[in-house]
């Protein structure tokens, strides 16, 4: 078995190809934007707390084994390659990493997240990046509520975190961050689906977020950088070494701990017709989805170039999708520099 590894009431409404279809908790608006974005706004109550996150589970995708893979393309299986912790404290080592908490019909469910730069608004961005799939159900067009990003969850790296360690500055250093926007691609709207990996070539999403209390602070300055990410990134095969990150959630871990794997890429193509995604070997599980994959720029600092997307039951390889044009479209209009909002 393969699957998407991701995860309170819905808000939702079907969506049409190719239009975007902005939503708010009370009322509905339809404005136009881009053809290659589905775009949410939402009004949210605010109610998680550090207890309800220690109780958020991760949300499983199945892609059966008997799934065609595209082999004229794919390159083989690559080794497992084990998740190693993350430096505590992780505001001092990785703090633009986090996780992304969100309500499904089925309970609180948990991801990863990357705060990321908006061009738009340098030094005050407020963009995370994630998986479509932790954001919206895809081809039944439902959008997830009361979604929101905790930069630098459980600072401190505490082991077995429950209901009874619930202190802000423990668990959420640098506060709750809600989402206010959000955006997948029409892709990832068109073909995502809960099982059989469909759409995983476009399954990547970007949230505008406030802090909560304090609605004029910017992620940016509040974390106090934010990573680029690269649109231009070279291809699969001229790419040395990338690095992930992410919380993963199903045992052996318990998704209190951040966890990075790195390896050479290689190919996955799932589908002849769709783009092909980045592969590496990599043991982390349910909850990573959404977290960050990240490659060296020239002077040496990190650039997002994409983010959990599938794996398989046993845990051995992680692939997430290649960015391109739409995905840069899709920072834009949920940033500063588009005309949602």
């Amino acid at each position: 078995m393969q699957r998407k590894y991701g995860t309170r009431g819905l808000l939702g409404a079907p969506l049409g190809v190719m239009v975007a279809v902005l939503l708010a908790v009370s009322g509905c608006q339809l404005q136009p934007a881009p053809a290659s974005q589905v775009v949410g706004e939402f009004t949210q109550p605010e109610t998680w707390s550090s207890s309800d996150m220690s109780e958020a589970t991760p949300y499983d995708m199945a892609m059966p084994d008997d799934t065609e893979i595209d082999q004229r393309v794919s390159d083989p299986e690559p080794q497992a390659v084990p998740a190693q912790p993350e430096k505590a404290p992780y505001v001092e080592n990785a703090a633009v990493l986090g996780k992304v908490f969100f309500d499904t019909p089925d309970g609180p469910r948990v991801c990863s997240g990357t705060a990321v730069a908006d061009p738009e608004d340098p030094g005050a961005s407020s963009l995370v990046w994630t998986a479509g799939h932790c954001v919206h159900t895809g081809r039944t067009g439902v959008w997830y509520r009361n979604i929101v990003f905790v930069p630098s969850y459980n600072n401190e790296a505490l082991s077995g975190v429950t209901r009874n360690d619930t202190s802000s500055e423990r668990i959420s250093p640098l506060g709750v961050w809600w989402a206010d926007r959000a955006g997948v691609s029409t892709g990832w709207a068109r073909e995502g689906e809960e099982v059989g990996g469909a759409g995983a070539p476009f399954d990547y999403a970007v949230l505008h977020v406030r802090r909560s209390g304090d609605p004029s602070a910017s992620l940016e300055e509040s974390i106090g950088y934010v990573i680029p990410v690269a649109f231009d990134a070279p291809a699969i095969t001229g790419i040395p070494t990338l690095k992930i990150w992410g919380y993963p959630a199903e045992a052996p871990f318990d998704g209190n701990l951040l966890f990075s794997c790195q390896d050479r890429p290689t190919r996955l193509s799932i589908a002849a017709e769709d783009p092909t995604l980045y592969r590496i070997g990599c043991t982390m599980n349910g909850g990573a989805s959404g977290g960050g994959w990240f490659v060296p720029g020239a002077d040496g600092s990190l650039r997002l170039v994409s983010n959990t997307s599938v794996g398989p039951s046993d845990a051995q390889w992680l692939a997430g999708p290649r960015l391109d044009a739409e995905a840069r479209e899709l920072l834009d209009t949920i940033g500063a520099g588009g005309n949602a909002g």
